[in-house]
This record gives structure tokens, sequence and C-alpha cells, in this order.
């Protein structure tokens, strides 16, 4: 039925201004905004030589997805998407990745989406992670998004683009298949690229107009950075994270605390250790 979606509810009770500001910004190409940050490293590498002490093995992917995955769950307005004018709240978290089954030029690329409840720990998200990672390198192995691709490449180019046309005016009134939605990855809360397994700094990656996506993150490479801390300068070894956001699902001030968050969680990755409390949208 129109107007009820499968992956959100539409949200009644939102302040004025955030229900006219998505009927101004109609596209998420129109509403985004950029930020980017250094993150220092030591902390980081503190932690995962404890784990590795302890038989564990984690990566800065794992710890950043899973503190991506914590805010989404304690910041419940990031988890929301401008479409057709309103505001809706997903009912999970995802987390999309675009990953390479290897590196050459010839090398495919696919992209796994992985669902949340909020409440997972580090360990929970990196077990999840890493398995969808290794099952999806395997370049024998097509998921969902793979096969959805597949199908519309063997059709003609006018015929894609009709599709594309048709399944977005579906996705506008509310009526988009179930089935596509589960295996797009342009439906989902974050989208998440690592550009620092290509050897290069972060980029600002845009956002998609098909689909829902209303936050992209991109991590770059390991580098040296000049950090001003405690009124001084000094060197330190950081990843620069580079976001782009759709500024029609929450404010600046919303923004802001809820990077500070997620500073926190990658400062002291061991708070990640304790399962979340999810905290639920307005109605």
């Amino acid at each position: 039925m129109f107007g009820h979606r499968s992956d959100g509810r539409k949200l009644k009770t939102v302040p004025p201004f955030f229900r006219v500001i998505p009927n101004v910004m109609l596209e998420r190409s129109d509403s985004q905004v950029y930020f980017k940050q250094d993150i220092i490293l030591k902390d980081m590498d503190a932690y995962i030589d404890k784990k590795a002490e302890e038989g564990i093995k984690l990566s800065y992917m794992n710890i950043i997805y899973a503190a991506l995955v914590r805010i989404l769950a304690e910041r419940p307005y990031l988890n929301r998407f401008a479409m057709n004018g309103s505001l809706f709240a997903r009912n999970k978290i995802y987390v999309s990745l675009a990953i390479k089954k290897n590196f050459s030029d010839e090398g495919q690329e696919t992209t796994i989406k992985l669902p949340f409840d909020g409440t997972e720990n580090i360990f929970e998200v990196k077990e999840k992670l890493d398995s969808a990672i290794e099952k999806n390198k395997d370049n024998s192995t097509s998921n969902n998004t793979d096969i959805l691709a597949k199908a519309f490449s063997l059709v003609p180019n006018g015929a894609i683009r009709v599709a594309i046309k048709i399944l977005s005016f579906l996705d506008r009134h509310g009526a988009m298949p179930k089935a596509v939605i589960s295996a797009s990855p342009f439906h989902t809360s974050v989208f998440l690229t690592n550009v620092g397994s290509l050897g290069i700094d972060s980029i600002y990656h845009h956002l998609y107009n098909f689909g829902t996506t209303s936050m992209f993150f991109a991590m770059g490479k390991k580098k040296k950075s000049y950090v001003y801390d405690d009124d001084e300068i000094h060197e330190e070894k950081c990843i620069t994270i580079a976001f782009v956001g759709d500024e029609r699902i929450c404010d600046g001030y919303y923004y802001a605390t809820s990077f500070k968050l997620l500073s926190k969680y990658l400062k002291k990755p061991e708070l990640l250790e304790e399962h979340a409390v999810v905290k639920s949208d307005i109605k």
C-alpha cells in the first residue's frame, strides 16, 4: 500500500523547520554537508595490542564500524531518511560497505549491507563483519546485491533507466518491493568505505539520490598529521575520516554532538565491549 514502507515509519511530530526543509531540498544531492576529522591512532593501537595479547585480532575497520553502529543506536536521529518531502525513522540499523574482491585493476567490487539491532558489542559486530567480508571476497560468491546488479546489466541501457525510474517512483510513495530494499546497498543507515586500503587519503563521497542513505563515511590511509591539543601543536599518527551527510535529518548541533560521541568511542574502544541501550526516535 502506498505510504507504508517496509524499512521505516513516517515521523508525525517533527520541528517546523524539519517539516519544511525536505520540501525545499528535494534530493540528497541538494542537502549534502561535509565534515573531516583526523583520528589519532595511539589509543586504538594500544587497544588493538591489548586485545591481541588476549588472542583477539581487531582492526581499525572493526573499531570504526562498531562505533558507527553504536552512535546510530544511541543517536537515533542519525538513523532517519528523507523521502518525498517527509522524514522517516528506520526500523533497524544497516551499514553498507564496499569491498574489493582482490586488489587489481580487474578485481571485482561488491557491496555488503549488514543489519544490526544496535545492542551489539564490538566483538559481535566484528564477527558479523569479518564473516561477511571473508565470504564475499570469494569470486564465486554472489550476494543479493550482486544478483540484482547482474539482472539489471542483462537488459539494454534504456530499459535500465526506465526500471530505475519506476523503482524510484515506488520508493517515493512507499511501495518499493521489500526484496529490492533488502538487496539494495543504497537503502541503508550509513555507507562506509575504507579507501585507506587502496593507499590513498580519505575522500568526500557523494550521497546517492536513489535509495535512502543519509550518511557516508570514508576512512583514509595512516599518515602523520599535526594536531592542535591542549594549546600545543604536535605530530601524531592519524587516519582521516571524511563525512558527507544529509542535513535534512537533524540539525548541526545533533550532528556535532554525535561526532563527539564517535570520537569518544574511538579514543576508548573498550567502551564498545558493553552492550548498548538503544534509544528510540520521536513518534
